[in-house]
């Protein structure tokens, strides 16, 4: 089989492996769509874990199964996320799913063309497709659980300002589930066509982030914002989510700078205005069953969301649409 492996952004290459056969409580998996996904793109993340076989927002149908597999069979249609907490220690009790002590194995890259699904996955970790969730739909079920927590850690809700800083794939999801909330959105970014796909999907104002961000969204919105959701990594958009967070509100990092970047945060001024920072980071099973809802539904539509469908051979120029940001928003590899 073919097998996409990524030694940094400028170095991929497919190369020809020796397909897997599952083991008694082992399955195989035929990879139909798997995203690009920004997190994929950052190499202070990847790097120490290079080379490796990225790929995490899959799309697949079961071709194999081991002898003990009982409730899966070949035909079925599934997505798997890349890791899955233990539901039982401290911080999976506490929903800090991300941060379970016991999480060991990680679900093979999906930049190939078929995945061994390790026992754990097999057991915990499979969530079988609707019949009206596709398989390029199913590459949007992570990064909208990721989506999903970001917004209940937030508490955003009804009438809500929010300022959506970054419009990328990530971002827009913001917008559309923000929207589904009945808040108002304005979003920010350098690219002024992700702008006018942020009004399409349903933001209300939009602002060019060169220029005066908080004075253009007071000016526009009446005040600042409810809630700002960090969704760029440049220190340029953390400037400005400290300028834009309304007393009493609350900044979600989202996205945040390398490691090797000192952040400045002006402590006295949310002090005094009593407002919050939050993080957030992945997701946890409750947030896929609802992202999974949500598409199912057609509460949130992610079909005009995708840009780019390419085959494993060109996932290089995949990685050099994502990382340039200024054609695309989802980039799907078809293995």
């Amino acid at each position: 089989m073919k097998v996409s492996y990524w030694y940094n952004n400028q170095d991929i290459r497919t190369e020809e492996v020796p397909t897997p056969i599952p083991g008694p409580k082992e399955m195989l998996i035929k990879v139909i769509s798997c995203g690009i996904c920004g997190s994929d793109i950052v190499e202070w993340y990847r790097l120490p874990r290079a080379p490796l076989v990225q790929g995490h927002e899959i799309g697949a149908e079961i071709v194999a199964v081991g002898s003990s597999v009982k409730k899966y069979k070949p035909g079925d249609r599934v997505f798997i996320p890349p890791k899955i907490p233990c539901g039982k220690c401290f911080y999976c009790l506490n929903e800090h799913y991300p941060q379970c002590t016991e999480i060991k194995e990680r679900l093979p890259g999906g930049f190939a063309e078929y995945i061994l699904v390790p026992e754990i996955f097999v057991e915990n970790g499979t969530y079988l497709l609707p019949k009206n969730i596709t398989y390029d739909q199913s590459t949007f079920i992570e990064p909208l659980a990721c989506v999903v927590r970001a917004q209940r850690l937030a508490g955003i809700k009804n009438n809500d300002s929010v300022l959506i800083i970054g419009c990328g794939m990530s971002g827009l999801l913001h917008v559309k589930l923000a929207k589904t909330k009945g808040c108002k959105l304005i979003a920010v970014d350098v690219n002024k066509k992700k702008l006018e796909i942020a009004a399409r999907m349903g933001a209300d104002i939009i602002i060019d982030s060169v220029d005066e961000v908080a004075a253009r969204l007071i000016a526009e919105n009446g005040k600042k914002a409810d809630v700002v959701l960090l969704c760029a990594a440049a220190e340029q958009a953390l400037e400005q989510a400290w300028k834009c967070v309304d007393k009493g509100g609350k900044i979600v990092l989202f996205a945040v700078p390398g490691p090797d970047r000192n952040v400045v945060v002006p402590v006295n001024d949310f002090w005094m205005k009593e407002m919050s920072i939050l993080t957030s980071y992945y997701c946890g099973p409750p947030d896929i069953i609802e992202a999974m809802k949500l598409i199912e539904s057609g509460n949130i539509i992610v079909d005009d969301l995708i840009t780019h469908w390419l085959p494993l051979a060109d996932i290089a120029y995949g990685f050099q649409l994502v990382s340039e940001g200024r054609e695309s928003i989802k980039v799907i590899i078809k293995p």
